[in-house]
């Protein structure tokens, strides 16, 4: 078998430079269209709940295709199944900006999420095959720096472009950088040199989903990715609503700007990982919670700057809970770590496609007050939740280094 990449090598610099191309075009395109929620729903005459389905079709997919991914990458190998998935749904997202109907746009969304779902689940099985052991660790960063730039720069570059031009276009220019980064991909990501393809049964995942639902302590991490990620989709899936009605009426260029907060995610991630690494994870993570609670009260405040800082709170809170619990997955997964992530990848979606348009029934309900007091109870379940991991038995083995899986970004 030939040597795996080392760092310092060329080929190992275009391996690291093509995963953070991947992980920017995958969470742009997944998440640009959430601040053009108020946008489509003026546009088709949609309630929030129904212009929410614009996110929560494609999040939904995407969470039932990291399940088989995996399993199809055994076959075909890591890499191809990368390029096609990103150049998939960067032409589906063009097309999106084109289909004339509401439902052909929720067709295509729900495509492109489904395509989507070859990048997360896979990236950390390419570079872990390609790159040697003492290597790994920063090109998974630059690909997790890369969604979390993703997911922040596509927000934005989707308002600002509907700020001067109107939401066709700005999903058309997403689709749009989208290709160039696949493109970009496919010419800098080297051929897999060490992939060996496997027969392997493809019920094999929900086989030892089984072993994994038998400990309470990932039932009740996914249970907390589903909450905390539900909790935060909807915060951000209807500020756009709440900041463009009375008595904000801000643009739609500086609601995109609110997107800047996803920066204090990165800090926040490293800072409570670090905490906990330190401190043990039971008696962290309630605090990141706590946090992410505050941020939700806060915004119910009436000075805009006391909603921005709601959101800058919560966004602090979500990350570092995220951080712990994933990590935290990773530990109680042992040798199944793989599968245990893809399951906590599948809660997160999930809670993200079903909660975050279940927000929308209390926008239209009861207004901002109604998606405060949503995300409160979400908040106050998750909060208990931590507090059961408390109570939950300890494994016996020693941690092992790097069981935590990549940590998705929202």
């Amino acid at each position: 078998m030939p040597p795996a990449l080392a760092a310092g090598s060329p080929a190992y610099r275009r391996l690291t430079l093509a995963m953070l191309f991947a992980g920017f075009a995958t969470f742009s395109t997944l998440y640009a269209v959430q601040p053009l929620l108020p946008l489509l729903a003026t546009h088709f005459r949609l309630s929030a709940e129904a212009a929410s389905l614009a996110v929560s079709l494609a999040t939904g997919p995407l969470a039932l295709g990291i399940l088989v991914a995996g399993a199809v990458s055994d076959r075909v190998g890591r890499r191809p199944l990368m390029v096609a998935a990103m150049i998939t749904a960067a032409l589906l997202t063009m097309a999106a900006a084109v289909v004339p109907g509401w439902y052909g746009l929720l067709a295509l969304r729900l495509l492109a999420g489904l395509a989507l779902a070859g990048v997360p689940a896979v990236a950390m099985a390419y570079v872990a095959e390609e790159v040697d052991s003492a290597s790994i660790g920063a090109a998974m960063g630059l690909y997790i720096a890369g969604s979390a730039l993703g997911g922040m720069g596509g927000r934005l570059v989707a308002s600002l472009v509907a700020a001067v031009a109107d939401w066709r276009w700005a999903l058309a220019s997403v689709g749009l950088i989208g290709l160039a980064l696949a493109e970009a991909f496919r010419r800098l990501a080297p051929p897999s040199r060490r992939f060996a393809p496997s027969d392997a049964a493809w019920l094999a995942l929900p086989r030892g989903a089984a072993a994994l639902f038998r400990d309470p302590g990932l039932r009740l991490l996914y249970v907390e990715s589903f909450l905390l990620m539900g909790a935060f989709v909807t915060i951000y899936n209807y500020a756009g609503f709440h900041l463009l009605a009375p008595p904000y009426g801000l643009g739609q260029a500086t609601i995109g700007a609110v997107f800047l907060l996803y920066v204090l995610g990165s800090v926040s991630s490293r800072l409570f990982g670090g905490l906990a690494g330190r401190l043990g994870r039971r008696r962290v993570f309630w605090v990141p919670v706590v946090l992410l609670i505050a941020g939700v009260a806060l915004t119910a405040a009436t000075p805009l700057w006391l909603v921005i800082l709601g959101i800058a709170v919560l966004t602090i809170g979500f990350f570092g809970a995220h951080s712990i619990a994933s990590a935290w997955v990773g530990r109680r997964g042992g040798a199944a770590r793989g599968q245990a992530a893809a399951w906590y990848l599948f809660f997160y979606y999930v809670g993200s496609s079903v909660l975050g348009s279940a927000g929308g029934i209390a926008w239209t309900r009861h207004g901002w007050p109604g998606v405060v007091l949503f995300c409160a109870a979400l908040g106050g379940l998750a909060l208990l939740g931590g507090v059961l991991l408390v109570r939950v038995r300890p494994l016996a083995v020693p941690e092992e280094p790097g069981t935590a899986p990549p940590p998705a970004s929202a």
